[in-house]
């Protein structure tokens, strides 16, 4: 039940979201917390990322789940600006300080016909780049990581699945690891998403 309300308010951002042209992604940092509990924490900090494109902002994405796995609340970020997009390519960079797990920090992916899959850290190709120390990247495309459905269906593959939502949940607690996490450089067909908004090609 949670990943079906969950879906549900990233369905609803996504609505609230889109630019309606394709060129600006916005990332959109989120709460599902409902009962309450306080223990969910998800927005944009400066001076822990890496270097921005533009300015010196350099920022992050941080996420958190300060209290155990099983609590029904989850910290996550919906991808604005990409309905009807036909995926490629997806990936994201995360510091080495923090959890990266089987089912946290993940992507959701959801089709327009409602089938939805889950991209977990630990299942993406990790790869370490020398112009970031600290930092690991993770990407799925052809021939690398690995994707798993929600129900009894098969992912269409990269370069034919049209996504009708993506989201990036963290909803793994402090008994799985540190309970947080910083993200950057969020990976959208090969285009670099490192702050709030970005224009692409």
């Amino acid at each position: 039940m949670r990943w079906v309300a969950l879906s549900a308010v990233v369905a609803a951002l996504v609505s609230i979201s889109s630019f309606g042209f394709a060129t600006v992604v916005q990332v959109l940092p989120g709460l599902f917390d409902p009962d309450g509990t306080g223990i969910v924490t998800a927005h944009w900090i400066t001076r822990q990322g890496l270097a921005d494109d533009v300015g010196k902002a350099n920022h992050a994405l941080f996420l958190q789940k300060d209290g155990p796995t099983s609590v029904n609340a989850s910290a996550f970020a919906v991808i604005g600006g990409i309905e009807g997009l036909t995926l490629t390519e997806l990936g994201f960079d995360y510091r080495n300080d923090g959890h990266c797990g089987a089912g946290a920090p993940r992507f959701n992916v959801t089709l327009p016909d409602g089938r939805y899959f889950f991209f977990g850290c630990v299942y993406g190709n990790p790869q370490v780049t020398e112009s970031a120390p600290g930092w690991t990247r993770i990407r799925w495309k052809d021939g690398e990581g690995t994707v798993f459905p929600a129900g009894p269906y098969d992912w269409p593959g990269f370069g034919k699945a049209v996504v009708q939502s993506i989201a990036i949940v963290f909803d793994e607690g402090t008994d799985a690891g540190v309970g947080s996490v910083l993200l950057d450089n969020i990976n959208i067909n090969g285009s670099l998403i490192g702050k709030p908004a970005e224009r692409t090609p």
